[in-house]
């Protein structure tokens, strides 16, 4: 009796100092990160707007953690491969996601089966920025407001056309949205990607397109597309003369892309740590906000506990826009 109970004593004591030593070998590995260079995806196009965003954010940030950053654009399937292959990686701090919206919080409202699963296969560290988006529509409309728009959508049902990136695509449930909460009927034309769908708006065969400001705000004052309004709650410092949507009639509308940055599940608390304070300084800083401010994005930074709060939100969000307007991937 005696022998077995020594023996469950000396039993604990190796496996609390077996949990110990490993206690201190990722304190230790965190109190030394990073050693090398960081892997970004983005599982986006070069020269699309989550990878612009990405590359203005990305030599500050290397700067202050001491190690270069290196963007690897792993685009396709809506944003699913590039954050497959993250969530797959390492959980050392060396492969880092640059996640938006499409695979976090709307990909899985669209999908049965999903070969990741965002809220358990990741860990949040920071919201980087959000990314807002114009509603847009061709100048022969005779709309030149939000109510204008919904009144003459409403007294004409479903003889408006409006276009979208691609079914499930932000821009797509961000007209949904609009559509719930307004009453207006438009008819959805889908477009593979954003070239073709602005290219429809600008020769009229389409009337109405949520997109990113970069990519149209060019076209408004040159007088092709007029603007409506800005899904942000506050005005762009770009475009401050366009309202905010929410300001328009459409009271707490939100909708867009954003950026965060996220690290592979089980990723050490410290270094976790590590990276969120260097992206909250780095946001922060004059330059890079500007350069952000510049894009039509808003910089954020915040803590991976908000970041976590917030995608809970948009995921529910997104799921209550997907069923309510019946939206289904083929």
């Amino acid at each position: 009796m005696a022998d077995g109970v020594k023996r469950l004593a000396a039993g604990i004591a190796t496996a609390l100092s077996a949990l110990l030593a490993a206690a201190d070998a990722r304190a230790a590995e965190s109190s030394q990160y990073p050693s090398r260079p960081i892997r970004l995806i983005v599982p986006g196009p070069a020269g699309g707007a989550p990878d612009l965003n990405a590359r203005i954010v990305q030599p500050m940030l290397g700067e202050l953690l001491g190690q270069p950053i290196v963007v690897d654009n792993r685009p396709g399937a809506g944003g699913m491969i590039g954050t497959e292959l993250a969530a797959r990686a390492v959980p050392d701090g060396y492969t880092l996601l640059w996640g938006g919206p499409g695979s976090l919080t709307i990909q899985p409202h669209l999908h049965k089966r999903l070969t990741f699963d965002p809220a358990k296969d990741f860990v949040p560290v920071s919201l980087v920025a959000m990314s807002p988006m114009l509603l847009l529509v061709n100048p022969s409309i005779p709309a030149r407001s939000v109510a204008e728009l919904v009144s003459l959508a409403r007294s004409q049902p479903d003889k408006l056309n409006y276009a979208s990136f691609g079914v499930g695509n932000v821009n797509h449930l961000a007209m949904e949205q609009l559509k719930g909460m307004s009453g207006a009927k438009l008819t959805h034309v889908s477009y593979n990607g954003s070239p073709p769908a602005l290219n429809a708006l600008l020769g009229g065969y389409v009337q109405v397109l949520f997109a990113s400001p970069p990519s149209t705000i060019d076209h408004v004052r040159a007088g092709r597309l007029r603007a409506l309004g800005v899904s942000s709650m506050k005005r762009l410092p770009l475009a401050p003369e366009i309202p905010t949507l929410s300001e328009s009639g459409l009271a707490d509308f939100q909708s867009g892309a954003w950026s965060a940055l996220l690290a592979p599940a089980k990723t050490p608390g410290g270094i976790v740590a590590v990276l969120s304070t260097a992206v909250v300084k780095t946001v922060g800083s004059p330059k890079v906000r500007a350069q952000l401010e510049g894009q039509g994005t808003e910089p954020v930074g915040s803590s991976p506990a908000d970041l976590a709060a917030f995608m809970r939100a948009e995921s529910d969000k997104h799921a209550k826009i997907v069923k309510a307007a019946g939206i289904k991937v083929d």
